[in-house]
């Protein structure tokens, strides 16, 4: 990656630093990093939202591409792409997302639906059976 590339993947990040809190709604359509608090509405259907160790969201709604979670989320979480929930993430409310990842050491409360909105193939849904038998059938690549 060049580092003009790198520069413009990071510039497309938004922050909002650890002593910040928000209160209201909020829109965006690229990454929002969270590491303070906010509280409201979160809208952004071609976004992705990170919540980060110690921040907390706590919102009516987030609706969202891509929700990744490794502090605390309270409220109702539609997802069209994958939601992560890292280990020692705290998520009360209820999740309806396509993907639907929950690591050990998380405290989930609430109910999931999948959508099956993502098209994209999941390995670690499939059998090593399976996934070993695609491989040996697929010639190597020429280099």
């Amino acid at each position: 990656m060049s580092r003009q590339d790198k520069k413009a993947a990071e510039s497309s990040v938004v922050t909002l630093g650890k002593l910040t809190v928000l209160k209201g709604r909020i829109r965006f359509s690229k990454t929002l990093r969270v590491l303070g608090r906010l509280e409201g509405t979160v809208e952004a259907a071609f976004g992705n939202l990170i919540v980060e160790k110690g921040a907390t969201v706590s919102a009516d709604r987030i609706d969202v591409t891509s929700l990744t979670v490794y502090g605390k989320v309270v409220g109702n979480v539609f997802a069209q792409g994958k939601v992560d929930m890292m280990s020692g993430a705290t998520v009360e409310g209820d999740v309806m997302a396509a993907k639907l990842r929950i690591a050990d050491g998380v405290l989930f409360k609430g109910q999931c639906s999948m959508t099956g909105a993502e098209d994209e193939p999941e390995i670690f849904s499939r059998p090593i059976e399976e996934i070993k038998a695609e491989l040996e059938r697929t010639p190597p690549r020429e280099r």
